[in-house]
């Protein structure tokens, strides 16, 4: 088999994973809990900003709980991460399919916490009744939350589907007819939930959510905490895109729950006091070292491209689609230069739109592993943040140097092959130009995308 034909055969297989309903599902409830996860990061990151003696000065002008209100925020919308994506995802999965989303999102939370121990044992071994343990709504319940969320969508639109409810009388109020409908979906899934648990309470004596945690998200969290996951992220990402295909949102959808796990385990150190740098406990890969460190100015790192362009291009077309991409890829906007230039399916970019963000990781990884920059931890910031903003907001002036040394490897890597499509793009226009002045019609060579995503 050729390596076109392996190639179009593996895009074609990314394509399929990429349409699959319980990976669109996972990657919509994510994206739908950003709004409260960036308003958490926002509180956090006052109470904690990257600035010698900011808490110092803080205490002395409103006291030492000043940050307590702070950190209430942030543990209301952190600290009940699997609880959001239990709801976020049943939501998306059951209206895509056009089912009652919402009976659906509320079944699968109530299927979430049917896994969950409703005690804790207190420090002086006291067992405390009536409560929702924070440890497992969490980072810790993530990966059970995702897996509820989907058996519960599941069983809810088959049901739906295939009309297996109560079903009322014309004349009933929808929102009654919609709860009688749900009653026999949702004993199927709640008596799931009472099954798996008590199962797992007999040959375990531990709830779901622990037995996850041990067996599969603790391992899952240190493979894609190494040096290795992240340089097979950040190439997989920008290949998709390269072939058409927002590799961001495919690769991000299944890993971006395990990274951002990483970054509230490191949160948790902090919480109890102890130090990131240097603290083998420590998670490296997280969603910020992705979404920022990675991209800035979008996937492929493309702020680099754009100031190589500024200080090479001499044809039109490279020139103009550089001023018109800038400010868009200021706020990590870059479809203009992606589908615009294109970088998509050109083969003269392939290995630095590949290659860069790679690099990216690289230095990223090492200056934390170093100790010179800390390991990221719940603080996050909306992808639009400019570079160089960005990395100081996440990681203070260490995070902006290591960003700002990523832009300028970048734009070096991005020179010599700009040079190389602006020289074609400038022959090309040459030629055109002599045959309007010998009055024939020029030639259209630009590079287009073969195909369609």
């Amino acid at each position: 088999m050729s390596k076109q034909k392996v190639f179009d055969r593996f895009m074609e297989y990314m394509v399929r994973f990429a349409s699959i309903k319980a990976i669109v599902a996972l990657k919509d409830g994510f994206i739908l809990t950003m709004p409260l996860t960036l308003v958490g990061s926002l509180f956090l990151l006052i109470a904690c900003f990257p600035i010698a003696g900011w808490n110092d000065l803080m205490v002395s002008v409103f006291g030492k709980e000043w940050a307590t209100p702070l950190f209430q925020v942030s543990s209301a919308t952190f600290n009940i991460l699997a609880i959001l994506c239990a709801l976020a995802i049943s939501y998306k999965y059951c209206e895509a399919e056009g089912c009652d989303a919402i009976s659906a999102a509320m079944l699968s939370l109530a299927a979430f916490l049917t896994l969950i121990k409703g005690n804790v044992i207190a420090k002086s071994g006291e067992v405390v009744g009536g409560v929702i343990p924070s440890q497992w709504v969490g980072g810790n319940g993530v990966i059970t939350a995702i897996l509820v969320s989907l058996f519960t969508s599941w069983v809810f639109c088959y049901c739906e589907k295939h009309n297996m409810g109560f079903k009322m009388p014309e004349g009933v109020p929808t929102g009654v007819a919609k709860a009688f409908a749900a009653l026999v979906p949702g004993f199927i899934i709640l008596a799931s939930g009472c099954l798996l648990y008590a199962l797992c309470q007999f040959f375990g004596a531990k709830t779901l959510p622990e037995l996850i945690f041990v067996v599969l998200q603790t391992p899952l969290q240190n493979l894609t905490d190494t040096l290795v996951a992240g340089v097979i992220i950040a190439g997989l990402e920008s290949l998709l895109f390269w072939a058409g295909i927002h590799g961001p949102n495919i690769v991000g959808g299944v890993i971006n729950p395990i990274l951002m796990a990483n970054a509230l385990d490191n949160q948790a150190l902090l919480d109890v006091g102890q130090q990131l740098i240097g603290n083998p406990q420590a998670k490296i890969i997280t969603q910020q070292v992705t979404d920022v460190f990675m991209k800035g100015g979008g996937c492929g790192l493309t702020f680099g491209f754009l100031i190589a362009a500024f200080l090479k291009a001499k044809s039109s077309q490279m020139k103009s689609i550089s001023k018109l991409a800038f400010i868009p890829g200021l706020f990590n906007i870059n479809e203009p230069i992606i589908y615009g230039l294109p970088i998509v399916f050109n083969p003269y970019l392939l290995i630095p739109f590949i290659g860069v963000p790679i690099l990216a990781i690289i230095i990223t990884y090492v200056s934390i592993a170093i100790g010179f920059m800390a390991p990221f931890t719940a603080v996050q910031v909306p992808w639009t943040t400019p570079p160089i903003i960005a990395g100081f907001l996440l990681g203070g002036w260490q995070g902006a140097v290591v960003q700002l040394l990523t832009v300028i490897v970048s734009a070096a890597v991005y020179f010599p092959f700009v040079s190389i499509q602006d020289n074609i793009y400038y022959k090309e226009e040459l030629a055109g130009k002599q045959a309007a002045e010998q009055g024939q019609p020029g030639r259209e060579v630009n590079i287009k995308p073969s195909r369609q995503a």
